[in-house]
């Protein structure tokens, strides 16, 4: 028994078992239909028998799901930064957050395509309930964040996913995506929280907080989607952050929030790979010997890295400019693009209710907000 058990994904000569026990259930035929329209479910059962990797079942099957997503959902996926990373050097990816399924995913096909290492993913285990999903998440090389514990037990927990992330970087020489916050951005204000480097600054061992975060390679990467499939979803909890209510999930939401991920519409994409946090880690240890503004200042880089490098799509300048009753910025789209961006926030939103226009808008807003402040703080610095 390891301490990871828990948490971690199938070892490789656990994945025929575990393919083979969920071939029959619906959820794999759906995922297959999808993957592969035209072929008879006997095929794809078949090729199950011949899989005894995690990378096998990545290459064969989920590589094609990504594939078959941004066919049909997208008008295709762009990328920038990744010509400066090391294909043999793992990584410890940290992005923003806008999609359960698609971020990590989209990554991992990149990586793929581009012959570098690709990640073990956290996901949340709140997200994995039904047994297919458990399955199929360790199949992708998913390992479980586990969500909703008591205070001494997320101590412990995050203690343990510290400690994996690290065996999984420096032992088994393999990269990691994690989310630069828990739970996805609702209101396209990307921030990472402080949470998340404490958590992995709990296996620096002997090490400084800068040395260690050194050692983990940190490049920040900028997710960015023309249209967010899951923006009306994301709705009522803004809303009722709005009233200061306590917002209640549904019974199946985080399930239907991920086949909207996949299947809505997003139309072009763009992930950028920053440059790895290296040299400004010793410029925070100068500057700051207090660990908790050492994790503020490090929360800092990333965040300005991810900010500065989203892929600014016209559905942001629009949204801009629709909320703050202005052309400031028409020169960066269409008539036609401002049409189609009101008819779809007319179709998934009451326009006659303000609070949740000027909702809707801002979370397409807000980047280019956040990305004007961040270009101004830095001509002042």
């Amino acid at each position: 028994m390891s301490k990871f058990d828990e948490i971690r994904p199938f070892y490789d000569h656990e994945v025929n078992e575990a393919l083979r026990g969920v071939a029959r259930d619906p959820m794999m035929k759906a995922l297959m239909n999808f993957t592969f329209p035209d072929v008879d479910k006997q095929v794809w059962r078949e090729q199950f028998k011949n899989i005894h990797s995690v990378s096998d079942f990545q290459h064969n099957f989920i590589a094609h799901t990504v594939r078959q997503i941004l066919e049909k959902s997208s008008e295709g996926l762009t990328t920038s930064g990744f010509d400066q990373l090391d294909k043999n050097t793992p990584y410890l990816f940290i992005s923003n957050h806008r999609d359960i399924v698609l971020d990590t995913s989209l990554l991992n096909l990149v990586l793929l395509e581009g012959g570098f290492i690709m990640t073990s993913s956290a996901i949340g285990d709140n997200l994995v309930q039904k047994t297919f999903l458990h399955v199929l998440a360790k199949l992708n090389r998913n390992f479980l964040v586990q969500r909703g514990l008591p205070i001494r037990e997320q101590l412990q927990s995050s203690q343990i996913m510290s400690e994996y992330i690290k065996e999984l970087l420096h032992d088994e020489k393999r990269s990691v995506w994690i989310a630069q916050r828990e739970g996805r951005t609702k209101d396209g204000n990307d921030a990472t929280q402080q949470g998340v480097l404490k958590m992995l600054a709990m296996a620096a061992g002997e090490l400084s907080l800068t040395d260690y975060f050194k050692t983990l390679k940190i490049v920040p990467i900028s997710i960015s989607y023309e249209y967010d499939p899951t923006d009306s979803l994301k709705m009522p909890q803004l809303l009722a952050k709005h009233r200061d209510e306590e917002y209640i999930k549904g019974e199946n939401e985080d399930f239907m929030t991920m086949l909207s991920g996949v299947l809505g519409q997003k139309k072009r994409i763009h992930l950028h790979a920053g440059n790895v946090i290296d040299t400004e880690l010793d410029t925070i240890a100068e500057q700051f010997e207090n660990k908790n503004k050492q994790l503020q200042a490090i929360a800092k880089v990333i965040d300005d890295s991810i900010i500065q490098n989203y892929k600014l799509w016209p559905t942001k300048y629009i949204a801009y400019d629709l909320l703050h009753h202005t052309d400031t910025y028409a020169e960066h789209y269409t008539e036609k693009e401002k049409q189609l961006f009101v008819r779809r926030l007319e179709m998934r939103i009451d326009p006659n209710d303000a609070v949740s226009k000027d909702y809707f808008l801002s979370m397409y807003a807000n980047p280019l907000i956040n990305k004007m402040k961040s270009q101004e703080n830095f001509s002042v610095e």
